[in-house]
């Protein structure tokens, strides 16, 4: 399976309101993220972090919004060099930051996609859907937003314009145990699918997921995954600003990364939210690589067996 990836660092804190998300992508780094990949006979390219330059300020009717002008040019740049790395790698690895980053990378893969004659689908790990507008958050945090936006689903000003929105029915969300009453009528109204963790509890993680990818192959689909922290029980993962207890556990996590690199689809992977002033002794970015390993082809017979 292996292949080439690039990896690129999005430290973003701007959309959340904890901060600390902004070394996330280092801390993976400093995890042996890029050695456990090239462990398993891909060949990585590191990029590096993105950065953007200062801008004025914007102001938005909804004044709980803040960092709005940040949030455009991050959006804006990640959805070029998302374009660029998906083009030019296997299976691009984007690092973040807080979520908005989405709102950026699956514009820039989704344009790729499209460029090939390909639909994309998203499967969306994560506690939250992050389907509010900029007119609907109450909080005015913009990694609630990266979703609706990728979806087309209002008007985004003055984010950049969005070339190629995805179809809402190309979307599986995995995980969902906070919605906002907003959140709730957007999936209603789209039809977008959601195996909150009660269906999870119900059918296991493996059947929604089976059913998901045999759409994925049929339509000969590209396929890109964002992975938010919190979609991990915080038991195990705590290095996030937005836990909700009762996620998915280290085994069905573990369990849904190592199908996806079995289906062969996975065409792109967002990290997304990790906060290592929330983690313990690295804790959490350790688990995000050996997770992200088992997308790459690591598989149980591989993982010797450590004393301590």
């Amino acid at each position: 399976m292996a292949g080439t990836s690039i990896i690129l660092g999005a430290p973003i804190q701007i959309g959340a309101s904890q901060p600390g998300c902004i070394m996330g992508p280092q801390s993976l780094r400093t995890a042996g993220f890029v050695q456990a990949l090239t462990e398993l006979g891909w060949t990585v390219t590191d990029q590096g972090d993105l950065s953007i330059p200062p801008r004025a300020p914007i102001a938005h009717p909804n004044k709980a919004i803040h960092d709005l002008a940040e949030a455009s040019a991050w959006v804006e740049l990640l959805t070029e060099r998302a374009y660029a790395a998906a083009r030019d790698s296997d299976l691009p690895i984007f690092m973040g930051g807080d979520h908005l980053m989405s709102a950026g990378t699956i514009p820039g893969v989704s344009r790729r996609a499209a460029e090939l004659g390909r639909p994309l689908f998203v499967l969306w790990l994560d506690a939250h859907p992050d389907l509010h507008t900029l007119d609907t958050t109450a909080s005015g945090n913009l990694h609630g937003t990266p979703m609706a936006y990728a979806c087309g689903l209002a008007d985004f000003a003055p984010y950049p314009p969005n070339a190629h929105p995805i179809d809402p029915r190309n979307v599986c969300m995995m995980g969902i145990r906070s919605v906002d009453p907003a959140e709730a009528a957007r999936i209603k109204e789209t039809g977008i699918e959601v195996n909150d963790m009660r269906a999870i509890d119900e059918t296991g993680v493996m059947a929604p997921l089976k059913a998901f990818l045999a759409r994925v192959r049929a339509a000969e689909g590209i396929l890109h995954v964002s992975f938010d922290v919190d979609f991990l029980d915080p038991s195990f993962a705590p290095a996030v600003g937005t836990t909700v207890p009762g996620g998915a556990t280290f085994r069905e996590a573990h369990l849904i990364m190592e199908t996806l690199g079995d289906s062969g689809l996975v065409a792109s992977l967002d990290l997304v939210e990790l906060n290592p002033f929330l983690d313990e002794k690295g804790r959490t970015a350790k688990v995000l690589r050996d997770f992200t390993a088992s997308l790459f082809g690591r598989r149980v017979l591989d993982r010797m067996t450590r004393s301590f």
